[in-house]
């Protein structure tokens, strides 16, 4: 007797996610909502088969169902591919601007975006000329409220979100100069929000400024800080006009209508 083939059901996880992604390229082709029975009949795939796949990518919100046995790709695509289009274009727009400043001031120009309590470092423009040692390579983290392009992205919070980020890490310093209490981090902020750009004074390294402004992407969020570094003694206030049009061209390329520096707020200490 020969053994009975295995259910559907019972298929390699493999198989099923390729079957899945079948299901999604039929989908692609077409704007308007395709029907069960044509999505099964493009991907080959059998009529009951579909429809469980297509009911598992409903609840997660991949593929709306506008009216009963009709199908399209949903929002959650629209909404994760946002999310990688920012992480990696961000990187591509900004490069060329940042060699540009630093061929203008001679000093490290920082790319940093934001991951949970930290910003990632993950490109700069830097020279031995400049004549300062650079201390965190691309890939390392800083806490937020020691950097300033920390502080953009805490200022970019609510009250309540600030309030939950300093209970959670403590509020932790490193130098003599670190913001260690929630009120003096508040009124920073407040700074932060009416000027539309950021500072550290000497917060996280000894010797070391920054300045900073945002990179805001096509739905005006903020996705990444762009930060001049240099020693304590060198930085240039001239420069925040340079970093706010470099800031501003790079928005610019990732779809940003507006001005990133016009983002004056009522001041909340």
């Amino acid at each position: 007797m020969r053994p009975s083939e295995p259910k559907p059901d019972a298929q390699p996880s493999v198989q099923v996610i390729d079957r899945l992604f079948h299901v999604l390229d039929v989908l692609a082709e077409r704007v308007d909502a395709v029907s069960l029975k044509e999505i099964a009949e493009r991907s080959g795939l059998h009529a009951s088969t579909t429809h469980r796949i297509l009911n598992d990518l409903v609840a997660g919100r991949f593929v709306e169902r506008p009216e009963p046995g009709m199908y399209r790709l949903g929002l959650r695509l629209l909404e994760l591919g946002n999310l990688v289009k920012a992480r990696l274009n961000v990187r591509d727009a900004a490069l060329v601007p940042m060699r540009e400043l630093h061929r203008v001031i001679q000093q490290p120009v920082n790319l940093s975006v934001r991951q949970g309590d930290e910003i990632v470092y993950v490109e700069r423009a830097y020279s031995e000329r400049s004549g300062m040692q650079v201390v965190r390579a691309i890939g390392g983290r800083a806490p937020l409220h020691l950097t300033s392009v920390g502080k953009l992205f805490l200022a970019a919070d609510d009250a309540e979100r600030v309030r939950t980020y300093a209970n959670r890490t403590g509020l932790p310093g490193q130098t003599r100069n670190s913001i260690t209490q929630l009120a003096a981090l508040e009124r920073e902020l407040a700074r932060t929000r009416h000027s539309g750009s950021a500072r550290d004074n000497e917060e996280l390294e000894l010797g070391v400024r920054c300045i900073a402004a945002g990179v805001y992407d096509d739905q005006d969020r903020l996705v990444a800080g762009l930060s001049i570094s240099a020693p304590a003694d060198r930085l240039d206030d001239q420069w925040l006009a340079k970093l706010l049009a470099t800031a501003q061209s790079i928005s610019a390329a990732l779809g940003h209508q507006g001005s990133v520096n016009a983002r004056n707020q009522p001041a909340q200490v």
